[in-house]
């Protein structure tokens, strides 16, 4: 007697798993028509519209702070692309530092700024910090670096 509910239980469990597969998100407000990749097993498509980010300077040292000190730096960039620019994220390697980047599209030839805040509070030492920064551009992503001495 045991078997049939466990029979019907697991049968149950299958169905209501199968029913959640439907996607309930709101559509992506990103045309598709910005994200391309140029590169195929044939090569480098010279012809394809993309977005390009280009950088004054990837890193900035900060020199020595004291400890506790909350500093930025505001890293500057252009689209040297063909495409417009969207970039989609900011990731640190750390909590200390923390990334603000301009939302929406970053038209080709125009610029804007990234700025990176790093929080010294228990911190001494040389301090080393990425920012991995990730867009439609080709490359997809770019690394700022961010560099302090801290003292007490």
């Amino acid at each position: 007697m045991k078997h049939p509910v466990i029979l019907i239980l697991a049968l149950a469990t299958l169905l209501s798993l199968a029913s959640c597969g439907g996607n309930t998100s709101t559509p992506n407000e990103i045309d598709v028509d910005l994200i391309n990749n140029p590169n195929s097993a044939q090569g480098y498509d010279q012809s394809a519209r993309v977005a390009a980010i280009t950088f004054d300077a990837d890193l900035h040292d900060f020199g020595r702070i004291t400890q506790g000190e909350s500093i930025s730096y505001s890293f500057h960039f252009r689209n040297t692309g063909t495409s417009d620019l969207v970039i989609s994220g900011c990731s640190a390697t750390c909590g200390c530092t923390v990334a603000d980047f301009p939302r929406g599209r970053i038209a080709p030839g125009k610029d804007g700024y990234i700025t990176v805040s790093f929080n010294s509070q228990g911190k001494i030492g040389q301090q080393y910090q990425e920012v991995t920064v990730s867009s439609n551009a080709q490359p997809g992503r770019n690394i700022l670096k961010i560099t302090a001495q801290v003292s007490y």
